[in-house]
């Protein structure tokens, strides 16, 4: 027992901490990060746990969802939902530790995403936003980037997944929807009249020219009645009483 008691002291002098995959360690010395260590990376570390301790940060993606309320240019109250995928800079982990804390996410990020969206949600009216959701959620994710880059914090994706609007305004939006929509049928409604209307026009004008040409013929060659005449004869002979000879079409055609 007396021999095991030094293997004994040096067990209980001696820490030991494993930093597991995507991970980084803080080497915090008598309560100060010991910045000369910097971000230990993945592995086994002994240490004295009676002077120091070490911390571990996850740096691997993370996936949040918050909510920022905020409003419109036109001052529409919006409620915005959104998802975040964030992550901490590997070889800054002991700098986070020290100027912000183990709890760096809730200290750094929905206070940047919250004050951008303020920002560039400000700078579009509510209908608008709607229309132009896709840049507006691109100009947040950069600016959020931007501005949490300087903190050591990664941006890897922002996306608004939901826009909700005070319900007097989304049942006016609905109204002007529709009345939009009415418009426009009523419009393409008109063109439609309006089209039929000038082929009806176009179909008359060229039948009257069309009878213009023909009497006009008819009139240059007076032969042109007999052919017309013969063109329509059904073959049939008229009956009619009386005497002398039938009367009918001169057929000579050597003229």
């Amino acid at each position: 027992m007396i021999r095991l008691l030094p293997l004994i002291l040096l067990f209980a002098l001696v820490g030991c901490e494993q930093i597991d995959t995507g991970n980084r360690g803080v080497k915090i010395h008598f309560g100060e990060v010991d910045e000369k260590a910097g971000s230990l990376p993945e592995g086994l570390y002994w240490y004295n746990p009676i002077t120091t301790s070490i911390m571990e940060l996850n740096c691997k993606l993370q996936r949040a969802e918050g909510e920022a309320n905020t409003y419109t240019r036109d001052i529409q109250q919006a409620d915005i939902k959104y998802v975040v995928n964030y992550g901490l800079e590997p070889e800054a982990a002991h700098t986070i530790y020290k100027t912000v804390g183990r709890d760096w996410y809730a200290q750094l990020v929905p206070q940047a995403i919250q004050g951008v969206m303020k920002q560039i949600i400000g700078q579009y009216d509510a209908v608008d936003l709607i229309e132009h959701r896709n840049k507006a959620t691109e100009d947040i994710k950069k600016a959020i980037a931007d501005s949490l880059r300087q903190r050591h914090v990664i941006i890897d994706r922002f996306e608004m997944i939901n826009i909700q609007y005070q319900k007097e305004f989304e049942r006016a939006v609905e109204s002007k929807v529709v009345a939009v929509q009415k418009a426009i049928e009523e419009q393409n409604r008109t063109k439609q009249i309006q089209e039929q209307a000038r082929q009806k026009i176009v179909t008359a004008q060229a039948d009257a020219e069309a009878m213009r040409i023909k009497a006009n013929a008819l009139t240059q060659n007076p032969k042109l009645v007999s052919y017309e005449a013969v063109q329509r004869w059904n073959g049939i002979l008229p009956s009619f009483m009386g005497s002398g000879t039938i009367p009918f079409l001169n057929l000579d055609m050597k003229n």
